[in-house]
C-alpha cells in the first residue's frame, strides 16, 4: 500500500516531460526558437518537426503538467508567463526527441538490456533513480522502495515504471551522444598557446580619442547611401532567427476612480462593523474575503508586511482595520494567542478505511494500535504492519515540520500536543495514529479571522473605459491610428520583436490573445477586439513583420539609425585626427583632447577603463608595434588614436595538459549546443503553436 501513496506523491515528477526537460535543456539552450506560423489545415497539429505531427491531445498535457510544475515551485495561480514558459519548455522537449532520435538510428546509438538493468538497480543507477529513489534523511538510495516499486504489478505502478525506464534510456543515449560530440573536438598546443597569451600577455599604451557625442546628431544629415553602407557591411547581424511581429497600442484605463475607492471604503467600513459583532468568526471571514487565509494558527510573517507586527502585538479578542495597504483593505480579528513549538517531529500510522472495511473498523484499529502503544508496543513494526503511507518503510518516520507543512488536522494534532503524546485524529487521507517524537523552539501564534477587500473599479467605470475603448476601434479603421490617437488624447504605446509564443509584451500584463491575433493579422491591420488586461482595454494595430532570416534594410532601418549616424561622424573625427602629428602629444595639442595611459590591458577583457568596451580599439593594440602613432581606429564611444609602450609577456605555460583540458571543457559545452543547432537547421520545422496558446 505504500508503494501507491508513493506513486501519488511521484507520480507528477515520473512523467516523462517532467524529467527530459532539464537534461535537453543542457544541450539544447538558447538554440531552439524557431517560428514559422499558420501552416497545417488541421486543427489538432500543433507543430510539424521533419514530418513528425505533434498532436495537440498528446500535446497540451505535457504543457499543463509544466505549468503545475511552476506553480508548485513559484506559487500561485497559473499566468501568461507560466504558460509560455511551459509552452516552450514542452516544445524544446518535441524538437529535441525527434531530432536526437533520428541521430541516435543515424549512429547506431542504444541502450542493452543489460545496460537497462544496471542503470535501474546496478551500482551505479541512473542520476532519476538517486533522484527519485533517495533518503531525503540520508541521500542514500532507498533499495527496498525502489525494488517494490521496479517488482509492483499493480496497473498504475507499471505505467510509471514503463515511463520512467523510456527516460532513463532516453538519458542514457543522450549521454551517450553527448560524449561522441565532446570527444570530436580537439585543441592544438597552438591554439593554447594563443589562449593563453590572450588572457595573460599585456598592453600598456597611451590615446586620445574623440567621442561621438562631440557632434551634435542635429548636425549630420543621413543619406539612403549611409545607411546601405552600414547595413552592407554589417548583414550577418541582420539575420532573424524567428518571425517576430511589432504593434502599437492604446489603453483605457479601468482602475478605480475617486468615486469608486470612496464606495468601497464605505463597503469595507460596513463590513468591519458586522465583523466586529459577529457570532461566527470564520464563517464571516471566509464568506466575505477576496483572499482566504487558514483559520488555524499562524505564525508571525505570514501576512502583509505592513499588517504582520501589528497584528501579532494584539492580545486574543482584539480588532484590527480597515487597514488600506497595497490595494486593499485587511480587517483582522485575534481570536486566539498562544506560545507553540516552532516545529515538530514526529511519527505516524495512516489508516485508509477503504481497506480495513469502513469507517468504524479504521476508528477502531486506530484506538486499538493507540493502546498497544501506550503499553509499550513497537511504533516502528506496528506503522510497518499497519500503515498506507510511504513512511512505512521508515516506521512511520515524518522527520521534523514546520507549521504549514501538514494538514491541519494532523498540524494541530502534532503542535498542540506534548513530546510522547499518542493521539488519533481524521483526515482527508484517512485516520493517523500520531506520535509526538519532539517539539522544538517556542514563539507566539495566532489564530486570526482575516478579511481583505480588494480595490477594484466599479462596473460603471468598466462599462465607460469599455464604451471608449469600443468608439475609438469602431472609428480608427480607416484613419492615422497614432495621429488618431493623439488627437484623442491618448498615449501610444509599442510593442517590438514580438515572437509568437512569449507571454509578455511591452507594458501589457495579459497580451496572449493580442498576439495570437496579431499573428493572424497582416501588416496595418487594426487588430479586431478590445482586449481585457488587469487594469485597462486595449486596442492595437500590427505594424510591422520581421520574417526569419535575413531582414532588408528597410526592416532594421529604424533600429540601425544610432549605429549609421556614429559611422557618418567616425568619418568626419576620423579626418579630424588623421596625420594630426608625428607622436601622441602632438596629435593632443591639435584636438585639444588629453592624452590618457591605460595599463596592463589584456586581449582578452577588452575594457578601456571608465570608458567601454572598446574591442576594435584593444585588438589593434595587440597587432601594432611600440612608439608608432596608429591610424584612427573606429571604436564604441568615438574614434582613437594611440601609440604603443609596451607588451609583457607571461611565463611559459607550466602545464600543457591542463590548459588545454581547461579549453576542452568550455569548447564540448559549446559544441553540444552548436551540433543541435546545426540538427534543428537541417530539419523541416514547422511551429503553429501560436494558434492553439
Amino acid at each position: 500500500m505504500g508503494l501507491m501513496t508513493f506513486l501519488r506523491n511521484r507520480a507528477g515528477y515520473i512523467l516523462v516531460f517532467a524529467i527530459g526537460f532539464a537534461i535537453v535543456a543542457f544541450l539544447v539552450g538558447d538554440a531552439i526558437n524557431v517560428g514559422k506560423p499558420f501552416w497545417s489545415a488541421n486543427q489538432k497539429v500543433v507543430g510539424s518537426i521533419d514530418g513528425k505531427d505533434i498532436n495537440i491531445d498528446e500535446f497540451g498535457p505535457k504543457v499543463d503538467q509544466g505549468v503545475n510544475q511552476m506553480k508548485q515551485q513559484y506559487g500561485g495561480s497559473a499566468n501568461a508567463q507560466m504558460t509560455a514558459m511551459a509552452v516552450d519548455q514542452a516544445w524544446n522537449a518535441e524538437l529535441a526527441t525527434v531530432l536526437l532520435t533520428k541521430e541516435y538510428d543515424r549512429l547506431g546509438l542504444t541502450v542493452s538490456e543489460d545496460e537497462l538493468v544496471d542503470l535501474l538497480q546496478g551500482q551505479n543507477p541512473s542520476p532519476l533513480i538517486k533522484q527519485y529513489f533517495s533518503n531525503p534523511q540520508t541521500g542514500q538510495l532507498d533499495r527496498v522502495t525502489l525494488m517494490n516499486f521496479l517488482k509492483s504489478k499493480e496497473p498504475q505502478a507499471l505505467q510509471q515504471s514503463n515511463l520512467l525506464q523510456e527516460e532513463i534510456k532516453k538519458q542514457a543515449l543522450q549521454t551517450k551522444y553527448s560524449n561522441l560530440i565532446r570527444n570530436s573536438v580537439y585543441v592544438t598546443s597552438l591554439e593554447a598557446t594563443d589562449e593563453y597569451n590572450n588572457r595573460n600577455k599585456l598592453a600598456n599604451f597611451k590615446y586620445v580619442s574623440l567621442d561621438y557625442a562631440s557632434i551634435p546628431d542635429k548636425s549630420v544629415k543621413l543619406t539612403d547611401a549611409d545607411y546601405s553602407e552600414y547595413y552592407d557591411q554589417n548583414k550577418a547581424r541582420f539575420n532573424n532567427q524567428q518571425e517576430t511581429r511589432a504593434f502599437e497600442y492604446v489603453t483605457f484605463s479601468i482602475s478605480p476612480t475617486k468615486a469608486d475607492s470612496l464606495a468601497i471604503k464605505t463597503q469595507v467600513d460596513k463590513i468591519a462593523a458586522d465583523f466586529q459583532v459577529a457570532k461566527n468568526d470564520s464563517l464571516f471571514a471566509a464568506i466575505n474575503s477576496d483572499v482566504k487565509v487558514p483559520f488555524t494558527y499562524l505564525t508571525k510573517g505570514k501576512l502583509d508586511p505592513a499588517v504582520d507586527s501589528a497584528v501579532f502585538a494584539l492580545p486574543a479578542g482584539a480588532f484590527y482595520g480597515p487597514k488600506l495597504t497595497g490595494n486593499s483593505y485587511k480587517i483582522v480579528k485575534v481570536v486566539a494567542t498562544r506560545i507553540s513549538p516552532d516545529s515538530v517531529k514526529a511519527s505516524h500510522i495512516l489508516i485508509d478505511p477503504a481497506k480495513v472495511g469502513g469507517e468504524d473498523k479504521a476508528v477502531k484499529l486506530a484506538d486499538s494500535l493507540k493502546g498497544l502503544i501506550l503499553k509499550g508496543g513497537n511504533f516502528a513494526e506496528l506503522a510497518k504492519n499497519y500503515s498506507v503511507d510511504g513512511s512505512k518503510d521508515k516506521g512511520g518516520e515524518l522527520g521534523t515540520f514546520a507549521r504549514g507543512a501538514m494538514v491541519p488536522e494532523f498540524e494541530n494534532a502534532a503542535f498542540d500536543g506534548k513530546t510522547g503524546d499518542i493521539k488519533v485524529v481524521k483526515s482527508q487521507f484517512g485516520y493517523h495514529v500520531i506520535k509526538i517524537e519532539k517539539q522544538i523552539g517556542s514563539s507566539k501564534v495566532a489564530k486570526l479571522a482575516y478579511v481583505e477587500k480588494a480595490l477594484g473599479a466599479s462596473s460603471k467605470t468598466q462599462a465607460a473605459a469599455y464604451k471608449a475603448a469600443s468608439n475609438f476601434l469602431a472609428d480608427v479603421k480607416g484613419n492615422d491610428f497614432s495621429k488618431y490617437a493623439t488627437q484623442k488624447g491618448l498615449k501610444v504605446a509599442v510593442a517590438d520583436k514580438v515572437t509568437p509564443t512569449q507571454g509578455f509584451a511591452a507594458g501589457l500584463d495579459n497580451p496572449r490573445k493580442l498576439i495570437q491575433d496579431a499573428y493572424a493579422a497582416d501588416k496595418g491591420d487594426v487588430l479586431p477586439e478590445i482586449y481585457t488586461m488587469s487594469n485597462s482595454y486595449v486596442v492595437a494595430r500590427l505594424t510591422n513583420i520581421s520574417p526569419k532570416g535575413t531582414l532588408s534594410l528597410a526592416d532594421v532601418k529604424k533600429d540601425i539609425e544610432p549605429m549609421v549616424l556614429n559611422a557618418v561622424k567616425a568619418k568626419q573625427l576620423k579626418e579630424k585626427l588623421a596625420g594630426a602629428g608625428s607622436n601622441l602629444d602632438q596629435v593632443a595639442a591639435k584636438v585639444a583632447r588629453p592624452v590618457n595611459p591605460v595599463q596592463n590591458v589584456v586581449f582578452a577583457n577588452p575594457v578601456i577603463p571608465g570608458v567601454a568596451q572598446e574591442n576594435a580599439l584593444v585588438g589593434s593594440v595587440f597587432g601594432s608595434q611600440p612608439g608608432k602613432v596608429s591610424a584612427p581606429v573606429q571604436g564604441e564611444r568615438g574614434v582613437y588614436v594611440f601609440t604603443v609602450e609596451g607588451f609583457t609577456n607571461p611565463a611559459p605555460i607550466a602545464n600543457m595538459f591542463k590548459q588545454k583540458e581547461s579549453m576542452l571543457l568550455s569548447l564540448g559545452q559549446r559544441s553540444l549546443g552548436s551540433a543541435f543547432q546545426a540538427l534543428q537547421e537541417n530539419a523541416k520545422i514547422k511551429d503553429n503553436r501560436v494558434k492553439f496558446y
